[in-house]
């Protein structure tokens, strides 16, 4: 069975006080039991499941919600000082107590129930049943209080075990955020280097390629003047051919100049030097297959002279 034990104070006389015991034994809902007393005389009456059902049909209230206020007004005490009023009023022979109980509202008051409460013969043995209740209480409390206060003890290591191991790992994670930090440094100098590196291998190759290009043009310039140059040379030993072709006196004038000189000077050295002075410096091989080639034909032109000179040696 449960039990509770406030501390009231009549409307009709608020310096005085009572003691108003309830218990029921599942839900107040089903019924409860009264104990009122003012420490030197007592007073007891039962609620029944259909006088509370009566009650809330009377007031046209919700019977879960008119259960709801009773708790509120007898159960929770002066938690709800203020809420609700109390009247306590005793016949003369002291035999019955009227005993009511409203719900305050700003524009007035409802009345929530009323009983009639008859005197117990030994009120002592009510006293001392509510001052065992109360030390009951007090027990349990006591017994939780220190339940209490040992895991309140144990919370309080738990949390300074926690904040140890929260500092040891703030400091680690200052250590790795400094071993880091320093790592990342030396990655990152170490790719400034590469890059720099890289850049200057860019540089140089940028240099070398403009100066292969810049020999390529270079070549090519050559190129195109040495071929202008052999164009100008062939024409010119076609030209000079002709010139001394057409010079040249037919096979019996040149007989007749032949031995009518006194002497006979050769070309050939004066072509010579002609080729040289004629020649760029920059085709000696060609220079060199071209004096070879003129060499030769400059031998069979005096092999020619020569034949042309015998026959006229051997008339005279």
């Amino acid at each position: 069975m449960e039990k509770t034990l406030i501390r009231i104070h009549p409307v009709s006389d608020p310096e005085a006080v009572y003691f108003l015991q309830v218990s029921w034994e599942k839900n107040i809902s089903s019924g409860f039991g009264i104990i009122l007393t003012d420490g030197e005389r007592a007073w007891t009456g039962t609620v029944s499941e259909a006088d509370i059902s009566r009650e809330a049909a009377d007031m046209e209230m919700n019977r879960e919600k008119y259960v709801e206020e009773l708790k509120k007004a007898l159960i929770l005490g002066e938690e709800s000082a203020g809420k609700y009023n109390f009247t306590v009023s005793v016949d003369e022979e002291n035999t019955q107590c009227h005993f009511s109980y409203e719900r305050n509202l700003k524009d007035g008051s409802f009345r929530l129930g009323s009983l009639k409460l008859q005197k117990v013969s030994h009120p002592a043995d009510v006293v001392k049943e509510l001052i065992g209740y109360c030390l009951d209480c007090l027990g349990g409390l006591q017994v939780k209080n220190e339940h209490l206060q040992k895991e309140n003890e144990r919370l309080f290591c738990d949390l300074s075990d926690v904040e140890k191991r929260l500092e040891k790992c703030v400091e680690a994670k200052e250590e790795l955020e400094a071993d880091l930090y320093n790592r990342f440094v030396l990655v990152l100098n170490e790719k400034k280097t590469k890059i720099r590196s890289l850049q200057k291998l860019l540089n140089e190759a940028k240099e070398s390629a403009v100066d292969t290009q810049c020999t390529r043009d270079g070549i090519a310039t050559t190129q195109m003047a040495t071929e202008k140059e052999d164009d100008y040379d062939g024409s010119t030993e076609e030209e000079s051919e002709n010139l001394i072709q057409s010079s040249l006196p037919s096979a019996p004038e040149r007989r007749d100049s032949l031995l009518g000189s006194p002497d006979v000077i050769s070309t050939a050295p004066r072509r010579k030097r002609r080729q040289r002075t004629i020649n760029p410096t920059g085709t000696e091989a060609k220079i060199a297959t071209y004096e070879t080639e003129k060499l030769a034909k400059e031998k069979d032109k005096d092999v020619m002279l020569d034949c042309a000179k015998g026959p006229v040696e051997g008339q005279t």
